[in-house]
């Protein structure tokens, strides 16, 4: 396998221009105003191998979204243990989309995994404190610390989503709440939940976040490390996750922004970003790069 510090800015920046002749085509998420007015032509990546510097270009600052969702399973598994959380939520592929009401009910209330939105808002309902501001902050105040970033809630973003409600959420906590699987109120765990996943970062500081699931020195115990990084791998792009898996085998998460964060095992991680998305929900440019990066290591 080789290494993945050989990948250079000129490589990267060629597989990049063979993706755009493909003249791949996606769409913005309209349900979020502020996401549905970005640039559909922006682009950002970073890649870092562990002992060395990492490098990236294009956009900086990025709404995690989703992306977040493996650090809020790492955070409830550090704060909480392993037995609790497996009363919370499962480890199980979904088989339907990942806002699916219909896959909950399928499941009697019980959400399948934490890589999707009832598993996660589930994990955001237990987080430790009272108020939706206190889970947030100390969450954030975690994973900073962790992974010594900088990662704020991205304000606009956050207003963005609270105007225009998301009824599907709102149906996903309805049901978890009746169901027994809520910590706290429901407004409390989807307050939670949007804060959560309104937070953004530069690509280097995810990187960073993605090299201590890599390598975790210690700050985690390894059988959180397994399970957040097995979880990536089958369910962090939700129906494609398998397929993707076979394809490329580096555990990867996605994000509705266009960001995408994948591990490299025992080399280091990836961050990128690009807007437009396939029907499930992942950037489009992000995973065909990633395709191209996962065959030119293999090769």
């Amino acid at each position: 396998m080789r290494d993945l510090k050989s990948i250079t800015r000129s490589t990267v920046e060629q597989w990049l221009t063979e993706i755009e002749a493909l003249n791949v085509s996606g769409s913005l998420p309209t349900y979020i105003p502020k996401l549905a007015k970005v640039d559909p032509q922006n682009r950002g990546i970073y890649i870092q191998s562990l002992h060395d510097p990492g490098d990236g270009w294009g956009e900086h600052d990025v709404p995690l979204m989703s992306v977040i969702k493996p650090f809020v399973l790492l955070y409830c598994l550090e704060q909480l243990g392993t037995e609790k959380i497996k009363g919370i939520v499962g480890n199980c592929p979904s088989d339907y989309p990942y806002n699916s009401v219909e896959q909950l009910q399928v499941d009697q209330g019980f959400p399948r995994n934490p890589m999707i939105n009832s598993g996660a808002i589930a994990l955001c309902s237990h987080l430790p404190g009272s108020t939706s501001i206190e889970k947030f902050e100390r969450f954030r105040n975690w994973l900073n610390d962790y992974g010594q970033t900088e990662l704020f809630v991205d304000r606009q973003l956050l207003a963005s989503v609270e105007s225009l409600p998301n009824q599907t959420n709102q149906n996903l906590t309805q049901i978890l709440a009746q169901s027994g699987y809520l910590g706290s109120p429901e407004s409390v765990a989807l307050d939670t939940y949007q804060k959560v996943c309104c937070l953004s970062s530069s690509l280097e500081y995810l990187v960073q976040l993605g090299l201590g699931l890599v390598n975790p020195q210690g700050k985690i115990k390894s059988e959180h490390q397994f399970w957040v990084t097995e979880l990536m791998q089958t369910c962090g792009l939700y129906e494609y996750s398998a397929e993707f898996a076979s394809l490329v085998g580096l555990p990867t998460k996605s994000g509705v922004s266009g960001v995408l964060l994948s591990l490299v095992p025992q080399q280091g991680a990836i961050a990128t970003y690009s807007p437009l998305l396939d029907s499930m929900g992942n950037s489009v440019v992000g995973m065909a790069l990633l395709k191209r990066i996962a065959t030119y290591l293999h090769d």
